[in-house]
């Protein structure tokens, strides 16, 4: 192997590395961002019209995201009270531009002085390269219940 192929195999290598480490901050800075009352910031995630499908109630970024996270009584309850919108370390297939990841997310809430798992969760999201970096396309989340649903959102990613 040539030096010039070696290194075009370091580079490629690399960003596909970097690649992950970007898409791994930006599902973990959601979190944050609902737990905080950063509702734009949060619905920025997203491109431009870019869907939330959260049990089957499609929201469109920017405005009808926002807007949940603002509007919601559930979600001012679980941030008055205390909650971490958690997501775990995501399965993440890179194709160019073109991302995949599943991953589990988790609200936690406390009550008292305890905290427990208000909501476990499967979120499957397909992602985009964009000029302000990796953005999501879609976000489709369901409860894990043992229903068909559940089970196929993780398998969506677990196939490639």
């Amino acid at each position: 192997m040539s030096v010039e192929e070696r290194l075009a195999a370091l580079e490629a290598r690399l960003r596909a590395a970097e690649d992950q480490l970007e898409i791994i901050r930006l599902l973990n800075s959601y979190g944050p961002l609902v737990d905080s009352y950063e509702s734009q910031p949060a619905a920025h995630l997203w491109v431009e019209g870019g869907v939330y499908d959260v049990d089957g109630t499609r929201l469109k970024a920017y405005d009808e995201i926002a807007a949940a996270y603002d509007n919601s009584e559930l979600h001012k309850h679980l941030v008055n009270t205390g909650s971490a919108h958690l997501t775990a370390t995501p399965r993440i297939v890179v194709n160019g531009d073109n991302a995949e990841a599943v991953a589990y997310s988790f609200i936690v809430l406390r009550e008292g002085d305890r905290w427990y798992i208000f909501r476990a969760a499967v979120s499957h999201w397909i992602l985009r390269r964009t000029p302000e970096g990796w953005r999501i396309v879609e976000r489709y989340n369901r409860r894990i219940d043992g229903s068909k649903a559940s089970h196929d959102t993780m398998r969506r990613v677990m196939r490639k």
